[in-house]
């Protein structure tokens, strides 16, 4: 079997906590991602066709790491929903050069996230979409 490197799609995003329904609080109250099912250390929630397993377990986070970036309907009210259950800002919303408006966050665990505010699609894009 050749392996077709244009094939590969995000399945998961595994996110290690310390505190699992702390982090619970942020992601499924906050963010809105349902959770699905949850298992000892582990409570896995749905973002569209991505999955985001929370792992509870030694955190090291760092900004150096890899950032997750979730588009929200409301940025200005979701950061203060994160604030509000303990997460923290590190870069408040603004409009960035790209033309999207952006936060970057931290979670309870140090963990750097993007939140976008949520733009309808174009027709264009929703045409590319439905292709």
């Amino acid at each position: 079997m050749t392996y077709l490197p244009d094939s590969a799609r995000v399945a998961r995003i595994v996110v290690s906590v310390a505190d699992l329904e702390r982090a619970l609080g942020l992601y499924r109250d906050v963010l809105g991602l349902s959770l699905t099912h949850q298992a000892g250390e582990l409570a896995f929630l749905q973002a569209g066709d991505i999955q985001v397993m929370l792992h509870e377990r030694a955190v090291d986070g760092g900004d150096a790491a890899v950032a997750v970036t979730f588009a929200v309907p409301a940025l200005d009210g979701a950061v203060d929903a994160w604030v509000e259950r303990g997460g923290a800002v590190v870069d408040p919303p603004a409009l960035q050069p790209w033309g999207e408006r952006q936060a970057v966050v931290r979670d309870a665990d140090r963990h750097i996230l993007c939140l976008i505010e949520a733009r309808p699609a174009t027709a264009s894009q929703a045409s590319v979409n439905q292709a």
